[in-house]
């Protein structure tokens, strides 16, 4: 992974950190914990437009 966007992700994260986490855990986390944290954060923005994705669905 690039580590100019592991280092811009973690200024993000440290600036504006997520529910329950604290700056100093967010600055002493992984990469790999940090871009985990970022997936599961972002995952669902593709989402927001109430338009199904082309693919299969099982209802």
């Amino acid at each position: 992974m690039d580590p100019k966007l592991l280092e811009e992700l973690r200024q993000k994260y440290i600036k504006n950190p997520p529910e329950g986490m604290t700056p100093s855990l967010v600055s002493n986390m992984t990469d790999s914990d940090l871009l985990d944290m970022h997936y599961f954060l972002t995952e669902d923005d593709d989402l927001d437009d109430d338009e199904f994705e082309e693919g299969f669905y099982i209802y």
